[in-house]
């Protein structure tokens, strides 16, 4: 699988609010950096964070993605929910693979 793919797989499992299926495509110490905000480190960070950020699933839209080497990149909105409201951020995810699952993660997200 190359790794658009896996990240097109990784991306609708957690649309489906399956958390579990998301952590398979990633490394045991992936590290997530969601640039001025914070970092996290580990499948168990990670977790914590899905079951605080997601308890209902994101809604993506990907205008794009593109793939060289190691790396991906994806453009779009997702939309949270937050505080009883759907909130939509633009969002720049670059991705890193080691071994075709995601090592590394540098998030820009911005509220509309």
């Amino acid at each position: 699988m190359d790794n658009k793919t896996v990240l097109e797989k990784a991306n609708a499992a957690i649309s489906a609010g399956d958390h579990e299926t998301f952590l398979t495509y990633c490394t045991e110490n992936t590290k997530w950096t969601f640039v001025g905000d914070r970092i996290l480190s580990g499948k168990e960070e990670i977790r914590q964070y899905m079951a605080e950020a997601y308890k209902k699933p994101p809604k993506f839209d990907v205008e794009y993605m593109i793939g060289e080497g190691n790396f991906v990149t994806a453009v779009g909105t997702i939309s949270l929910y937050e505080n009883d409201i759907w909130v939509t951020y633009d969002y720049c995810d670059f991705w890193r693979f080691e071994d075709g699952k995601m090592a590394e993660l540098r998030a820009f997200v911005v509220k509309k």
